[in-house]
């Protein structure tokens, strides 16, 4: 996706907001970690796809319902920051990268065990 400069600065942006606002959103959880791993911005910058990464014991599920729970207060703390015309509504995806990353290096590493 070509995406403009106006675009990846204001996913910049957002993805800094969001980082600090999970901080505190997730303090309480001891057993794991929560991450932006990216955001991506629509043309029309009304839609921000924000992509995060569950490390540790947390159920995706759980984390997810969390984030759509306060998806009103996470906008607010959004549109304080980047102060556009338009309050991007915030769509929260899991980042699978870490996963398939995982995959494949135990894939590499059972076709080392049946090489020797």
């Amino acid at each position: 996706m070509n995406e403009s400069l106006r675009q990846k600065k204001v996913a910049s942006l957002i993805q800094a907001t969001l980082s600090s606002q999970f901080i505190h959103l997730f303090q309480d959880i001891s057993a794991g970690l929560v991450t932006v791993t990216r955001v991506e911005m629509t043309k029309d910058l009304k839609t921000a796809r924000v992509y995060f990464s569950v490390l540790g014991k947390l159920d995706d599920d759980s984390v997810l319902h969390r984030l759509e729970n306060r998806q009103g207060t996470l906008r607010k703390a959004v549109a304080s920051r980047t102060k556009l015309k338009y309050n991007p509504k915030l769509i929260f995806l899991r980042d699978l990268a870490f996963d398939h990353a995982e995959r494949i290096d135990e894939l590499l590493n059972d076709m080392k065990k049946n090489e020797r």
